[in-house]
């Protein structure tokens, strides 16, 4: 984590905790969490979509106390919405998943870079 601020936030289980949260961290809900174990850092949501329909989502999250904590890394969602594509538009989804798989590999060099101790 790469900052010196810190949140107070409210759970059900262990009432309020404070944690250190890190910059990149998008804030907290205002309502509990259900238990400190799902309490979370989550960043800006990426989303990729063809054709207005989404079918990536990728988010930077961290659970410092889940059952098995979870260090910074990169929430991936597959969206799979129905479709029946021509060749265009089977060939335009194609380029899409090919030009998003190289934003992965940016947000894959970042997350090696905020491990490491370096800023999102």
């Amino acid at each position: 984590m790469t900052s010196a601020r810190t949140v107070t936030v409210p759970t059900l289980d262990h009432g309020s905790i404070t944690i250190p949260e890190p910059d990149w961290c998008t804030g907290h809900p205002e309502a509990p969490a259900e238990y400190r174990d799902d309490v979370h850092h989550a960043g800006p949501e990426y989303l990729v979509d063809h054709d207005a329909r989404a079918v990536l989502a990728a988010e930077l999250v961290e659970y410092p106390f889940g059952l098995r904590p979870v260090p910074p890394s990169v929430y991936v969602g597959l969206l799979v919405p129905s479709a029946t594509l021509d060749p265009a538009g089977l060939e335009a989804l194609a380029e899409v998943l090919v030009e998003r798989a190289a934003e992965l590999r940016q947000l894959a060099l970042r997350l090696t870079v905020l491990r490491a101790g370096g800023a999102w």
